[in-house]
């Protein structure tokens, strides 16, 4: 798939590539950016092996002038099919390392500024994971939280594969994460606008469209709820949630840009693989 063709560079995005799914390795290797000088930000679950992470990875910094990923909870999985099985900090580390050799900026790298149309902007990759604090109706404790989601059968494999060590928990590294970024983010000018990625929204109101609300336990923290106020954020995008659309809130553009399972974008009228324009945006010069 290509993005619409420009003669001005272009800042574009994806998530949920899952490419263990042929058709969906298939649009990665149709791939191609609109102009040699396009960014993309690839905003997690690209697979759930390093193999496959690699090769989409490789395949996408070989085309695009810089590529950015955030890692999805598929990413941080220690899954039965995988040969490499670090857990936890140690497995996030291993990916960052294997961006790096493959020249791509990873939420461990400095921030890249985009001084393309629309800029200049700060894109700040992120990795902040969850804390079930976005809890279903009526709950008040993690426990709670989950003892519903089993009731449902809504549970997230995380449960299983998600493993946080060192960390007591995840939401005990989803706390140490947000704390690090939080301290990144506020060292940025004040007057450079930001962009941020990761693979949950910063905020919980994506969540109001979900069919199954208690699955919104698994999709962030109300840790960064004001951050899109606080970081003069222009645009923010995430995944997670395989509801590609764009919602705008407290005058805050959120994009989510997730491709997701064959099974859901077939049933779609767009053509799925569409890399999602976050600059320049409507209005902005090209």
């Amino acid at each position: 798939m290509t993005s619409t063709a420009d003669d001005a560079a272009q800042l574009l995005a994806i998530s949920d590539l899952h490419i263990a799914y042929p058709e969906n390795r298939a649009l990665v290797e149709d791939m191609r950016p609109g102009t040699d000088d396009d960014w993309l930000l690839v905003a997690g679950d690209v697979a759930e092996t390093v193999v496959d992470i690699r090769w989409a990875l490789k395949t996408l910094a070989g085309r695009f002038r810089k590529v950015v990923w955030v890692p999805g909870n598929h990413e941080l999985w220690t899954h039965p099919s995988d040969a490499v099985t670090l857990r936890g900090v140690d497995r996030y580390e291993y990916l960052v390392e294997m961006c790096r050799e493959l020249g791509v900026t990873t939420p461990e790298d400095p921030y890249p500024v985009w001084e393309g149309p629309g800029g200049p902007v700060a894109v700040a990759p992120l990795f902040l994971l969850y804390d079930y604090s976005f809890l279903p109706a009526g709950c008040t404790t993690k426990e709670q939280g989950l003892e519903y989601a089993q009731g449902t059968g809504i549970v997230c494999s995380d449960e299983f594969l998600l493993h946080p060590d060192p960390y007591p928990s995840r939401e005990a590294w989803c706390r140490a994460r947000v704390a690090a970024t939080e301290r990144r983010l506020a060292e940025l000018p004040g007057d450079l606008p930001v962009i941020p990625v990761n693979h949950y929204p910063l905020h919980r109101h994506p969540m109001d469209v979900l069919w199954h609300p208690e699955f919104a336990m698994w999709c962030g923290t109300d840790l960064t709820a004001d951050w899109h106020r606080r970081f003069r954020v222009h645009t923010m995008v995430y995944g997670h949630l395989h509801i590609p659309r764009t919602t705008v809130h407290e005058g805050v553009r959120f994009e989510e840009v997730s491709v997701g399972y064959p099974r859901e974008w077939s049933k779609r009228s767009r053509p799925p693989g569409r890399l999602r324009r976050i600059l320049p945006g409507e209005g902005e010069q090209r």
